[in-house]
């Protein structure tokens, strides 16, 4: 094994079959389990199974070695419950991390759930819902009882299983929330992918310092000038406090992607400080923040440059 979990070169990791009752939350687990960095492949005829797990992915392709998500349930063609289970534990006897995930849900609030989208059961065409469920749940009886893990999402909503799935399979990607600190100029609009967004025109601005102008926020000197603003400690404080506190609860929600965006009116002094010194301390509390000044190296036109000297400028 060259690598944990791994067989040979190419293979999943893990392989996760996920199946149980039509409703009952497959759909919304797949696609979380895809937003965590696992492949992820729905429906899946029983037939194609083994030429899928017989076809590695490139090397140094993206699928390489990312944990494999099966979808397979009564909607499947040629499904045969037993069948799946035999090959489970035949993919176990040989060394492979096969497991089955099984979703389960209340026959009443799966027939309500049916109810209120208005949608077919898959195995209730032409009949009633119950009919319907009540057959799928005898198909499936055995992947039930053979299941490594249960989830019962009767009285779960769709924000509630996603979170407990990133509680439980978070971790077998070693992916999560991607951070981003980026330095911005007012002067050419705010970033659309924004999640939070802080002001720094409210600090003295080097831009008025003739020494200071023609270097950026990355030089020492104008660090210093900036930080030696009153107010600069307290509010750099609060502003980090508040982002600290923030990040960890987008992270429960399952956001994949997290920009902070700094901005002063040129992008080149304030904001480059700043985002250079937050995503300083955020390493130091355990984050990995990709620093990004968007218009650091974008030269400014005469209309952009303010005239009169202030706090805004």
């Amino acid at each position: 094994m060259t690598k944990a979990g791994m067989t040979k070169a190419g293979e999943p990791r893990r392989i996760l079959f996920v199946t149980g009752m039509s409703g009952s939350g497959k759909k919304t687990a797949l696609t979380a389990l895809e937003d965590m960095g696992w492949e992820t492949v729905d429906n899946l005829p029983v037939s194609l199974l083994e030429r899928l797990l017989a076809a590695s992915p490139a090397e140094g392709s993206i699928d390489e070695g990312r944990p494999l998500a099966l979808g397979i349930d009564s909607r499947t063609r040629d499904f045969d419950s037993r069948g799946v289970v035999r090959r489970v534990r035949s993919l176990r006897d040989g060394g492979r991390d096969a497991s089955i995930l099984f979703f389960d849900c209340s026959n009443t609030e799966l027939s309500r759930r049916y109810s209120e989208t208005r949608a077919r059961h898959p195995l209730a065409r032409d009949r009633q819902v119950e009919d319907g469920i009540s057959y799928e749940r005898e198909l499936l009886a055995p992947l039930r009882e053979a299941a490594d893990e249960l989830i019962d999402t009767t009285d779960s909503s769709t924000n509630e299983l996603q979170a407990l799935l990133r509680r439980r399979f978070g971790d077998s990607t070693g992916t999560g929330t991607t951070l981003t600190v980026m330095s911005f100029a007012f002067s050419r609009g705010v970033p659309r992918d924004a999640d939070l967004m802080f002001d720094m025109r409210f600090l003295r601005n080097p831009h008025w310092v003739p020494e200071l102008k023609p270097h950026s926020g990355l030089d020492p000197d104008v660090g210093a000038y900036i930080a030696g603003d009153p107010i600069y400690p307290e509010a750099r404080a609060r502003i980090e406090e508040l982002i600290l506190l923030l990040l960890p609860r987008y992270e429960t929600e399952g956001k994949s992607y997290v920009t902070i965006a700094i901005g002063c009116t040129g992008g080149k002094h304030r904001s480059v400080h700043f985002a250079e010194t937050l995503a300083s301390r955020l390493r130091q509390e355990g984050f990995s923040p990709t620093v990004r000044h968007r218009d650091l190296t974008r030269q400014k036109s005469n209309a952009e440059e303010s005239t009169v000297p202030g706090v805004g400028s």
